[in-house]
């Protein structure tokens, strides 16, 4: 499911290169403005590297991922362009910059 939520950085970036893509990952918590929480999975293989710290605004758009299991909070990724132009492009805006 698509979304695009704002809300605030409430951990820092933290890397992993995934599993199942092979590629370099950042990850980060947000607490969006609903009172939700989610985690920021950006792959920076394919978009910039997000200079998010805890207290920062963000704008947020990509895939939503629920798990079975309520104490992992939910994911958003996608929040890049697919470079193959099959998936909705995605992005997470940081004060005046947009990285996708």
């Amino acid at each position: 499911m698509q979304v695009h939520y704002s809300g605030t950085v409430t951990t820092p970036p933290s890397f992993f290169w995934s599993k199942h893509s092979h590629r370099e990952h950042e990850q980060f918590d947000v607490r969006a403005d609903d009172g939700s929480a989610f985690r920021v999975v950006d792959n920076v293989t394919l978009a910039p590297r997000v200079p998010a710290q805890p207290g920062d605004r963000v704008t947020v758009q990509g895939e939503l991922i629920r798990f079975r299991h309520e104490a992992r909070l939910p994911i958003v990724h996608w929040t890049h362009h697919d470079p193959r132009g099959r998936h909705p492009g995605g992005f997470i805006a940081l004060g005046d910059r947009v990285y996708a």
